[in-house]
């Protein structure tokens, strides 16, 4: 039997562990990145590690998030990140240089080669052929210092494609097609392999715009193969040497093969609140639109950029819309301005801006209130762009534009307007020097700004728990939910200051109760529904929930990279034995998992919590007068129940 693209890859950086999906493997990783939202935090950990240098063949600390530095803990942070990379020898992308993943898959992928990013999008360089992987932080960190990156061995589906694009359709609607099949939940443990002939028609930058939002399904990663199309693209970066052909195996065999003919996509598009929302274009034509913003990511290469000026070039942006564009990196940005691009889009109205993540996580560009802003990036979880009633809708950049310019929603291909089929460059600008590279050097002084503190250290996990649920949340709960972005962000080193916010956006009081809990030595517990943890990697939604005294989180389902933060910052995850037994614990309930720890010891994977109304309750539910019991499930591998009994990877 043959092997997938997948399993071939992973097998060649096999550390511990064997290819038995469902099981927990370890993983050599060669290469890491960071981006300065999380990366600050990420050293803090290197540097408690002990570690003198990085053992990676490459780690690279992006600035592309934080960019805007209103205030002084930006710049700050920045400064750390750029003394502690020449102390330990990592590569240090300024800010201005571009956005991690598009910058990553331009100048630094490599096909064949395991990539691990403290970035939930990190899989865009499954585009160029790598098992690229978001993780939390303190994961990225113990790659760094040479430890494996464990997970569970995938489950590999297949997307065979066939036919190609009709024109006014994208790589983009591919993967609004694909999470209208697979949606944003129960894909924990799948890796999306990409193959079949319709492969061959899609660029890399189209390929990384898919595995960009593999994402937003839940999925480890996405992979394409490394055929010729790869070799045009590193050859135009003048990195041919770095391209090896990879293939999977003609008999291979997948747990499940998802049959899609490019040729029958249409353009689409995803509304409130969730990417999973997938509708058509044409639906929803005539849709008023206040904002349009182009970039991200996702979708925001030289190709992208060059099909919008096209698209707005002698035209005007209409006069009820705000046009944002950014270019996702350097190279990009300078392209388009040698190439008159950038003239095409002043000229129309739009505003350009900086080459970073910005509008994506609601660094800018904040809509109007109510307002209906287009946006090509991945992410449209409600509040996201900073404004709570805003309704944001993801499509390609073909349809931003076109909406730019009609002042509504428009299908592209109801106009009288012919394709831009713009080409991929034979030669890209290549100018590397905002990289700074050097190091390791032990006598560089790292240094440190007043709202960069200490990671923290959390106690031992009890023998048992005994608190209260200081929370209940629904379904879908994401980490932006738990640890707001936006003008948050600067706190990301500050732990304290940061906890102020978890949950502010459900329940303003949450961070003052659950404080008041710890300080009195009641354990908080947060419940919530399916698919808790979507969204960012952000390990801050379990650092915080931890510093404020959180030690157990039951729900439904969670999603794979949340659930592994939990764990590495002493947070028990327990998911309901069955799913109805939600509905029969609320907020203010008291709860005990006794035995927890010995239970846990015994490898037993099913513990009971035992409920009871809250203090003062005069009239409980019939089935609460006695207190009522809850099993629960709680699976770890022996590595995971040593780093929760530790109290996480950095217990005390």
């Amino acid at each position: 039997m043959g092997k997938s693209l997948t399993h071939k890859i992973l097998e060649s950086h096999l550390v511990e562990g064997e290819w038995v999906p469902g099981r927990e493997i370890g993983i050599w990783i060669d290469q890491t990145l960071t981006q300065d939202a999380t990366g600050t935090m990420t050293y803090l950990e290197f540097e408690a590690m002990g570690v003198d240098a990085v053992r990676t063949e490459l780690s690279v600390s992006y600035v592309d998030h934080n960019t805007v530095q209103m205030g002084y803990e930006n710049a700050d942070d920045h400064r750390y990140l750029q003394t502690v990379a020449a102390r330990y020898g990592i590569v240090y992308s300024r800010a201005g240089n571009g956005i991690c993943h598009q910058v990553h898959l331009e100048r630094l992928g490599r096909p064949g080669k395991t990539l691990l990013g403290a970035d939930s999008h990190t899989p865009t360089g499954g585009g160029i052929g790598m098992i690229a992987i978001g993780a939390g932080g303190i994961d990225v960190a113990t790659a760094m210092g040479g430890q494996p990156f464990y997970t569970m061995c995938p489950r590999v589906y297949q997307v065979y494609l066939t036919g190609k694009l009709r024109i006014w359709v994208t790589a983009k609607d591919v993967v609004l097609q694909m999470l209208a099949t697979l949606g944003t939940k129960g894909n924990v443990g799948v890796v999306l392999e990409y193959g079949g002939p319709g492969v061959t028609t899609l660029t890399v930058p189209e390929r990384a715009t898919i595995a960009n939002m593999g994402a937003e399904m839940g999925v480890t990663t996405s992979v394409f193969p490394s055929d010729t199309e790869t070799w045009r693209f590193l050859r135009a970066q003048g990195r041919q040497e770095h391209w090896v052909e990879l293939q999977a195996d003609a008999d291979a065999s997948y747990e499940r093969v998802i049959e899609l003919d490019l040729g029958s996509i249409e353009p689409l598009c995803a509304t409130p609140h969730s990417p999973g929302n997938v509708r058509p274009v044409r639906e929803l034509a005539g849709l008023k639109v206040d904002q349009v913003e182009i970039g991200s990511c996702t979708n925001s290469s030289y190709k992208d950029m060059a099909t919008i000026a096209h698209i707005l070039r002698g035209k005007h942006v209409h006069p009820d819309v705000s046009l944002g564009i950014a270019p996702g990196s350097r190279q990009v940005l300078q392209m388009i301005v040698r190439d008159g691009y950038m003239l095409d889009m002043v000229s129309a109205g739009a505003r350009i801006l900086e080459s970073a993540c910005g509008f994506c996580l609601g660094i800018g560009q904040s809509p109007r209130s109510g307002a209906v802003s287009l946006r090509t990036n991945n992410r449209n979880f409600e509040g996201r762009s900073g404004t709570p009633d805003a309704q944001v809708y993801l499509v390609s950049p073909e349809v931003a534009a076109v909406a730019a310019l009609m002042g509504q929603v428009t299908d592209p291909r109801a106009l009288a307007i012919g394709y831009p089929a713009v080409s991929m460059p034979a030669q890209f600008l290549i100018d590397d020097h905002m990289f700074i590279v050097h190091g390791p050097d032990a006598s560089v002084e790292i240094e440190r700004g007043p709202n960069i503190g200490a990671p923290p250290r959390a106690e031992p996990l009890p023998e048992q728990i005994a608190g209260v649920v200081t929370l209940k949340v629904r379904d879908k709960i994401t980490t932006d939910d738990i640890s707001p972005a936006g003008q948050y962000l600067k706190y990301r080193s500050n732990i304290p200051r940061y906890a102020q916010v978890v949950f502010e956006r459900l329940d303003a009081t949450f961070a003052q109760r659950a404080a008041q809990n710890r300080d009195a030595g009641i354990h908080n517990i947060v419940v919530g529904g399916e698919s808790y943890g979507q969204g960012s990697s952000r390990e801050h939604a379990a650092i915080c929930p931890a510093h404020l005294g959180v030690r157990a989180v039951i729900v439904k389902s969670f999603e794979r990279i949340h659930a592994a933060n939990l764990i590495n910052f002493g947070i028990v995850p327990l998911t309901f034995a069955d799913p109805q037994d939600y509905a029969r614990i609320e907020q203010g309930d008291r709860v005990e998992i006794p035995d927890l720890r010995a239970r846990l010891q015994q490898g037993e994977p099913t513990v009971v919590v035992q409920v009871r109304p809250p203090r003062g309750c005069t009239q409980p539910p019939l089935d609460q007068e006695q207190g009522l019991e809850i099993p629960l499930r709680c699976d770890l591998t022996d590595r995971q129940r040593r780093i929760l009994f530790a109290g996480g990877v950095l217990g005390k």
